[in-house]
């Protein structure tokens, strides 16, 4: 089981990863690239699967940090997705929507490593 543990951890990692460096990539010119989309869908994936795994082995979990991750995930995500397809059709990505991508990332990053 902790192998399971640690391939998702290492996966979550590799999302929050593809998403905050594609945003460094991009940052002068702003637009969401399609590996910040499978980095949000992985860290929301495989957050959740951390957290049913926690529940499943008893851990005590913080609810209200997980609520608190999730949301942001969810505003990570559904920027992501509304950016990748503009700029799938060839439509200028707005720089608020294609930063709040990898900003918000970021933040998320922040909440998991900076709350106790």
């Amino acid at each position: 089981m902790d192998f399971v543990k640690y391939l998702l951890i290492f996966l979550h990692i590799l999302g929050a990863a593809a998403v905050v460096g594609g945003w460094f990539a991009t940052f002068k010119k702003p637009t969401v690239l399609p590996i910040q989309l499978w980095g949000a869908t992985a860290q929301l994936i495989t957050g959740l699967a951390l957290v049913g795994l926690a529940g499943a082995s008893r851990d005590p979990l913080n609810y209200i940090k997980i609520t608190v991750k999730l949301l942001i995930a969810i505003a990570v995500l559904v920027p992501a997705i509304i950016g990748y397809r503009k700029a799938k059709k060839g439509e200028q990505v707005s720089t608020g929507l294609a930063h709040a991508v990898g900003g918000m990332a970021l933040i998320n990053i922040a909440v998991a490593t900076l709350w106790n």
